[in-house]
């Protein structure tokens, strides 16, 4: 069964036959999956919140499974055993991954098969696209895309954040699809989940400015970087966005954010949203039935609570206390 929202859907699955299971996977990862194991008294159920930038699915089941991914993926994949214990082998590494654990595949971008195998219980799979990864990297053109270098987390603080940050995510798809379909929503929360996950695992992305980025970093290259965020912020736009419009690289671009704002590109760009919110909110009738939550998500903000925090360290008050400032 599958519900859906304009750009949300929920996904429920269910069934006892082993190798329908295994064509289901196959079909909604879009990579060959071949599945071994016990075939009788099997119970298999998968679920899965999709949005336009990433996926969350989780899928159970009542025997030990293996999953041969033979073909590159289209998607990056974060392992989380859910009440499990994973086993990942492939031409690189042997790994056995517990309940409190994540873990990346992402060999499969080189084209190397592994394979997945868990025993009784559940493994969440959090998917997303290669392009979006090397876009929020700051991976420019003619540069090699980015590669991850360990394929576990870099901390136990770096797992719990980004375990965290899944869960808020799959919080705010399941308890608020509006919201999530949204577009500016849906593409801060793809390009949040993807920064989590590139500050979660060790990496190539080079993040020191290069003397050439450092001479770049003038004010010059920050006046064309906030001209084109005032003009964009309603768009989706990301770093590699902004870093182009300022014909400078990325590095230079966050060292002149850094050096003249005290802030970074995506943290102007929360500002000027922000800014866009204000004025939403001081426009708005509530008496017509707006309310804070639409506003918020208008301008890419899908977490209410840390809206309030954010908008009341700038503006001295609440989000609800400017929009009923007026009422009666």
């Amino acid at each position: 069964m599958t519900t859906s929202s304009t750009s949300t859907q929920s996904v429920r699955f269910e069934t006892t036959d082993y190798e329908r299971a295994g064509d289901y996977l196959t079909s909604v990862y879009g990579m060959t999956i071949r599945m071994t194991g016990r075939r009788v008294g099997y119970s298999f159920v998968f679920t899965q919140l999709v949005t336009p930038t990433f996926s969350v699915g989780t899928a159970g089941q009542t025997d030990g499974m293996s999953l041969d991914v033979v073909d590159p993926p289209a998607s990056l994949y974060v392992l989380r055993p859910r009440g499990a214990v994973i086993e990942y082998r492939s031409p690189k590494t042997d790994q056995r991954i517990g309940p409190s654990e994540l873990f990346i595949a992402s060999e499969g971008a080189e084209g190397s098969p592994y394979r997945v195998r868990w025993t009784n219980g559940a493994i969440e799979a959090t998917a997303l696209p290669f392009p979006l990864l090397n876009r929020v990297a700051g991976v420019q053109e003619g540069e090699p895309p980015v590669q991850f270098t360990d394929l576990r987390p870099r901390s136990r603080v770096a797992t719990r954040q980004l375990a965290a940050t899944i869960d808020h995510l799959v919080e705010g798809m399941r308890d608020r699809p509006e919201m999530m379909a949204t577009p500016l929503v849906a593409s801060t929360s793809g390009q949040l989940l993807c920064a989590a996950v590139l500050t979660a695992f060790p990496n190539t992305v080079l993040r020191d400015p290069t003397i050439e980025d450092r001479h770049d970093s003038h004010p010059r290259t920050l006046r064309r970087a906030i001209a084109y965020i005032d003009d964009h912020a309603h768009e989706d736009i990301s770093v590699t966005d902004v870093a182009a419009a300022a014909n400078v690289t990325i590095r230079a671009l966050q060292h002149a954010f850094r050096r003249h704002r005290a802030t970074t590109p995506m943290g102007y760009v929360r500002l000027v949203r922000l800014r866009q919110a204000h004025l939403g909110l001081l426009a708005a009738d509530p008496t017509t039935g707006t309310t804070v939550t639409q506003v918020a998500a208008q301008w890419g903000f899908f977490h209410p609570g840390r809206f309030a925090r954010y908008y009341r360290e700038i503006y001295g008050a609440s989000p609800y206390q400017t929009l009923l400032r007026d009422a009666p």
